[in-house]
This record gives C-alpha cells, structure tokens and sequence, in this order.
C-alpha cells in the first residue's frame, strides 16, 4: 500500500535536501538547517512540521530549540515502498514490451505472406 501524504512529503527538494541533512549530521534544529539551505529558518519549520506528521522525523526539546532526527523505520517503509512501485512498473513494461513485439512480429508475418 502507498502512502500518499508520506510521498507527498518526499516530494518536495527541499523537504529531501533536509532530510540528507539530518542523516548526515545525526540531526539538527531549524536553526542549524536553514543556515545550510536557502531558505528561511519560518519556512524550515513549516517544513520539519510536514516531516513530522509524516513520520520521517522525530523531534526531541533542546533547550528554547526542537531537534530533528530522521525516523529510520519510517525512511526504511519509504524506500520500500519507492522499491515496491519500482517492480511494479517494471512489470508493466515488460508486458508493454511483449505486446510491442507481438505486434511487431505479426506485422511482419502479415508483410511476408504477401
């Protein structure tokens, strides 16, 4: 089953750019994020809060500050998902591909009978 609001969520670049952010920094805050990405740290946060209901982050208290960190379950059922739509769609080219050659080879047929 695909989740729409979590693709919906992924969907965005800068929503991605975040998110490799905090992989590879173990986490962050608005703050840190915005001073890394070309956007306001308002906007970050409106961001982090889409992330958040989705499930990909998960948010601890710091301070005056709310830090971020990638629910990896939660990428993992992503990136399964993503791999799950890929075969599917691979399966359907194939099918794609053999109506194409059948296709193909009764024209063919059809042009040699003549």
């Amino acid at each position: 089953m695909i989740d729409d609001d979590l693709w919906s969520a992924v969907g965005d670049p800068t929503r991605r750019r975040m998110l490799d952010l905090l992989l590879t920094e173990g986490g962050g805050t608005a703050t840190t994020l915005s001073e890394r990405l070309p956007v306001t740290r308002q906007a970050v946060a409106k961001h982090l809060v889409v992330l958040d209901r989705v499930g990909l982050v998960h948010v601890t208290p710091a301070g005056r500050e709310r830090r971020y960190e990638v629910d990896e379950a939660q990428l993992a059922r992503a990136v399964a998902q993503l791999a799950a739509v890929g075969e599917a769609w691979d399966a359907r080219l194939q099918r794609i591909k053999r109506i194409a050659e059948r296709i193909q080879r009764d024209r063919q047929a059809g042009v040699e009978q003549s």
